[in-house]
């Protein structure tokens, strides 16, 4: 059996199925990087958010997918605390898939 990654892990391969939010989609002629927190329980969704957004470019934009139920609260209060912009924020069964632009 081959060891393929995760599909939403895939380099190049954005979830159009699972990230239906058109914001989302106006967003794709730009960098877009991928966290799977999905198993992490508060702070860590928040903790490696803001390390990968570290990484990133000003502009550039994370796509989260949590399934902590602490994550509703703490993405949308981190984004607010660090000037980062909150593009959208939705709910797939247990996940929630948030699209964060990176402000500063």
């Amino acid at each position: 059996m081959p060891n393929n990654p995760p599909r939403h892990l895939a380099t190049g391969h954005i979830i159009v199925d699972r990230l239906k939010h058109p914001t989302y989609l106006l967003c794709m002629d730009n960098k877009i990087t991928h966290l799977d927190a999905r198993g992490l329980l508060c702070p860590l969704p928040v903790l490696k958010a803001r390390k990968r957004l570290q990484s990133i470019a000003v502009g550039e934009t994370l796509t989260m997918i949590a399934d902590d139920p602490a994550a509703i609260i703490d993405i949308p209060h981190y984004c607010a605390e660090s000037g980062n912009e909150l593009v959208s924020s939705n709910q797939d069964g247990d996940d929630q898939i948030y699209v964060i632009r990176k402000s500063s």
